[in-house]
């Protein structure tokens, strides 16, 4: 019936609000606002009519949440960083048709996740932020999925991608986008430090480490990555314990995808993480190679409690 047409790997760094306005770092963060640009075209292009948003600012204690009101709308100052977003407006449409159907698939597969679409929850700056660049003029709808996970299984996180993708094409009549709203390496620059790391990462370790594994979605080292992730999210600061990339990787077959990533905002530092915007095409899968929950093997489902 329906179709995931594009997912995406993308930045939320609060700095692209910064670079709009007047002041010493104005400008400085336009290669990520034009790769939000270029990732909002191409959903154009495909007909995509609802965004779904991975987003690794909302942390959530148990289960998975999937927040689908009609509408939103309102006024937004981060409590994490309120220098950087300050009273920064938003509006754009819900869809809580497609987050009810989201939901339920989740729970088919056994991934418990509940759907709030009469409530006044608000989403977090990793749906804000993108949507700011990418639906302006409010074009799609928006959807937001908890991605900051502090006591799941990255196996589950997958299945939840697969389950997502399948409620797409088995039972909505639309056209869908993924996107996995969080960095790469999140170590930020220790207090004090921040103005100096305003456009470095932390360090040269997880540097290096980011570029291995973007080449590695670059090559289409599916296999490899996959198997890597718990660690890569442990030792490299992943952000949201990398939940976001897990449910993108889910969507897209796990290690089976095919396809190989194409980057629009080259890999930058920010505050001493590291960030990008890269598409992942997506191809055809049955979603044999999906992880079971809590499988045999620790190092395929990680638990972000022992992370």
């Amino acid at each position: 019936m329906g179709k995931l047409a594009l997912t995406a790997k993308i930045t939320h760094v609060p700095s692209m609000y910064m670079s709009e306005l007047p002041g010493p770092r104005q400008g400085f963060r336009q290669a990520a606002i034009d790769g939000h640009h270029e990732i909002s075209r191409r959903c154009r292009e495909l007909g995509v009519d609802t965004i779904v948003v991975f987003d690794t600012h909302w942390l959530v204690n148990a289960n998975y949440h999937v927040l689908c009101g009609p509408h939103f709308e309102g006024v937004y100052t981060s409590n994490e960083l309120p220098h950087f977003i300050s009273n920064m407006p938003y509006a754009f449409p819900g869809n809580p048709e497609l987050g009810q159907l989201l939901a339920a698939e989740c729970n088919r597969f056994n991934v418990e996740t509940m759907a709030h679409h009469a409530t006044t929850l608000a989403p977090e700056y990793g749906t804000l932020v993108p949507m700011r660049y990418m639906n302006q003029d409010q074009h799609f709808k928006v959807i937001s999925v908890s991605a900051l996970c502090t006591s799941h299984y990255l196996a589950d996180s997958a299945r939840l991608g697969w389950a997502m993708r399948k409620a797409v094409e088995d039972h909505y009549d639309g056209t869908v986008a993924f996107l996995a709203s969080g960095s790469l390496s999140h170590r930020f620059a220790q207090n004090g430090q921040a103005p100096d790391f305003a456009t470095k990462v932390w360090s040269p370790f997880l540097e290096t480490l980011d570029h291995r594994v973007v080449q590695m979605w670059q090559d289409g080292e599916w296999q490899a990555f996959c198997g890597m992730l718990p660690e890569y999210a442990a030792k490299g600061h992943g952000e949201g314990f990398m939940h976001d990339t897990a449910m993108l990787l889910g969507a897209l077959g796990w290690s089976d995808y095919d396809g190989k990533a194409e980057v629009v905002t080259p890999y930058f530092g920010s505050s001493g993480t590291g960030q990008i915007n890269a598409i992942f095409p997506v191809t055809p899968q049955d979603g044999s190679a999906i992880p079971a929950a809590q499988a045999a093997n620790p190092a395929a489902v990680v638990s972000t409690s022992r992370l």
